[in-house]
């Protein structure tokens, strides 16, 4: 018999290496005089669907399509196959195959998958078994991070205009500041935040002076801020939605606050109401008094109040009849509008809302203002790169029409900012099209974070390598495509630098 290994790991144990499992399945095929014809392998990948687990997709369309070379799969066991929150999704994929003509054996269970009764009702309860760990394990991590949250500690995202991330040892003695897209490298440190420089601080405050004394808005308080030529923390001008995040986040009141919006088992994106926040007051230094900030709070929260839901509907319907289309964006940085977060209060979602007054999204225009903020960036980013390459005794030229960089006479490079997307089902994509026109040596792809607001790494693509002119990547892509894949930009700026003869030889 001809036969296909399916091996997938995700971070949970050792155990379930693709090699461990491997030599399970090695054994049981040997056993059974079964030929090993091919291994489909997703290194680093959740079993909690079907999202990024791109040789297992292969899998699936090869069965379909009656492409495949073989009568058997074989996999380590039930929850290697996956660990579906509804069992029967894992048994739909089963009965795929076996209407193929396909049969899948689970080579490390105590039951053979013949069909028999005893085997289906074992299989069911694997089946269950394996979602049943992930969503233990998800309550563990929860609980975990709501534990961390009380004692204080940050749980991600960036600081914020006005303050800074401050990473901690065991001991909770300051150790380095982290810039943005730092991150901390050891599971004993921690993250707290602290006041940033002086003038930022001094910013906020008056932001919070302007609002609650003198009663001005918050797009009068941009543009007071942007003439004043002061910028955000990304370095971006001022708007109404930007400032109304200042007068409204906890943070400057030194509470840390979890829970805001949840993900849990990869299942759906939700916004939760403010009982469901995890909340631990005064943990970090504050930089507004509490006064200020509840009678900021009141403000915001008596100027939406004081509309009904239809006087709400209403603005929103001519906002829609003025925009032609509606976004968080849009209404944030509408002058007469009240903020997108009451719309989501007020009637559970903004999509809710939207479906009330009759308009269906059919994308998130959210994109619109991220590319802009992208494409400003860009300049920024090439810059960096060329500074990088000429502090490493590089020469380099850029054309200025093209932005193509010309290194030493000897190759050329293309800086591209990759976006993050997200699919339906909340996992990360990254589309990266290759320059065809100007054909460069290698193209150095800046893949954003979640956010796009800062790199999370690099790719270093090779013309000669690449067969495809657009790419789309996920948070891994084996080894064709993540051996290019760098955490820094040290690598290609080594690729300028120059040595004497006599320190080469």
């Amino acid at each position: 018999m001809r036969a296909a290994a399916y091996v997938r790991m995700s971070t949970d144990h050792q155990r379930y290496s693709t090699e461990n499992q491997l030599d399970t399945i090695r054994r049981f095929a040997a056993a059974r005089d079964i030929e090993i014809v091919r291994v489909y392998e997703d290194a680093g990948k959740s079993g909690l669907n079907l999202e990024g687990r791109d040789a297992f997709q292969r899998l699936l369309s090869d069965v379909e399509r009656s492409a495949a070379d073989f009568g058997t799969i074989l996999v380590y066991d039930v929850s290697r196959w996956g660990r579906f929150q509804n069992a029967d999704h894992g048994a739909h994929l089963e009965f795929m195959c076996y209407r193929a003509d396909i049969v899948v054996h689970y080579c490390a269970e105590q039951f053979e998958n013949d069909g028999s009764i005893g085997s289906n009702l074992l299989k069911t309860v694997k089946r269950v078994m394996a979602g049943e760990y992930s969503r233990e394990l998800s309550v563990k991590v929860f609980a975990g991070q709501c534990r961390l949250v009380e004692k204080g500690f940050r749980q991600g995202g960036m600081a914020g205009y006005g303050l800074r991330r401050l990473l901690i040892d065991e001991h909770g003695e300051p150790k380095a500041e982290l810039a943005i897209g730092e991150r901390k490298s050891l599971q004993t440190e921690r993250v707290i935040l602290v006041p940033g420089p002086l003038d930022e601080v001094e910013t906020v405050r008056r932001i919070y002076r302007l609002f609650v004394e003198k009663g001005i808005q918050e797009s009068e308080i941009a543009t007071s801020l942007n003439r004043d030529g002061i910028v955000t923390n990304l370095g971006r001008p001022w708007t109404r939605g930007t400032v109304h995040q200042v007068l409204t986040s906890p943070k400057y009141i030194g509470d840390n606050v979890f829970n805001r919006v949840s993900f849990k088992l990869k299942m759906r994106r939700v916004v939760n109401a403010p009982e469901h926040w995890v909340r631990a007051r005064a943990v970090f230094t504050p930089i507004v008094d509490a006064a200020t900030f509840e009678r900021a709070a009141r403000i915001v929260e008596d100027r939406s109040r004081r509309l009904t839901d239809a006087d709400l509907l209403d603005l929103l319907r001519s906002l829609l009849l003025e925009q032609g289309a509606l976004s968080c964006l849009v209404i944030d940085e509408h002058e007469d509008m009240p903020s997108s977060s009451v719309y989501r209060s007020r009637f559970g979602s903004l999509l809710r809302a939207y479906h009330l007054v009759g308009y269906n999204p059919r994308r998130d225009y959210r994109y619109v203002e991220i590319n802009r903020r992208l494409r400003a960036m860009h300049p920024d980013v090439v810059a960096l790169v060329v500074d990088g390459l000429r502090n490493a005794g590089g020469e380099v030229q850029v054309d200025p029409h093209t932005g193509l960089l010309d290194v030493n006479g000897e190759f050329t490079a293309s800086v591209v900012v990759a976006r993050c997307g997200e699919t339906q089902g909340g996992s990360p994509r990254w589309r990266i099209r290759l320059d065809t026109g100007l054909v460069p040596d290698i193209t150095v792809a800046v893949r954003m974070d979640r956010i796009n607001v800062s790199p999370l790494d690099y790719y270093l693509l090779p013309r000669l390598d690449m067969a495809e002119h657009r790419l789309r990547l996920g948070e891994s892509n084996g080894l064709s495509l993540d051996s290019y894949r760098f955490e820094t930009l040290d690598f290609f700026f080594s690729l300028a630098a120059r040595a004497l003869f006599e320190e080469a030889a």
